[in-house]
């Protein structure tokens, strides 16, 4: 089976400590899935909210596709995720209780199936940033003195 990745959330690796991440299924109208697999899709706010036993993927901006009618889909609109009820309610519990969040950190097209990775994902603090902001620079001067070599 042929994975196609779309779009991924970098931002969401800089802000966050990301832990386990698990593929859910998306539910999208047919304008949507268009957009979806020409690209026009940008995670960079996206998160996702457990309402009424349901998981909702909010702030994805899947652009509106040139082809359709006026009647064509909101780019930012909420939309279900597709998990068996007992992720659903594990996620929500852990959400609930630990003061994490879950995050949308990737969305790929698995065959013809579009599908979402979202990962439990804990808030770093600014000096965590800058501890990986300059883990990066002295990875990236290592790599530059061996090369030089």
């Amino acid at each position: 089976m042929v994975i196609k990745t779309v779009a991924t959330n970098r931002k969401a690796f800089h802000n966050y400590h990301i832990s386990d991440g698990i593929e859910a299924g998306i539910a999208l109208t047919g304008s949507e899935i268009k957009s979806v697999r020409d690209g026009r899709v940008s995670l960079g706010d996206a998160y996702v909210r457990p309402e009424k036993g349901e998981l909702w993927l909010l702030n994805a901006h899947i652009a509106r596709y040139e082809a359709s009618s006026y009647m064509s889909h909101e780019p930012t609109r909420p939309r279900k995720l597709l998990l068996h009820r007992k992720e659903i309610n594990s996620l929500a519990g852990k959400v609930a209780e630990k003061g994490l969040t879950l995050i949308a950190t990737r969305l790929y097209l698995k065959g013809n199936i579009a599908k979402v990775e979202i990962a439990l994902a804990k808030g770093k603090k600014l000096y965590d940033k800058r501890e990986a902001i300059s883990r990066r620079e002295v990875d990236r001067e290592l790599a530059r003195a061996i090369k030089k070599r």
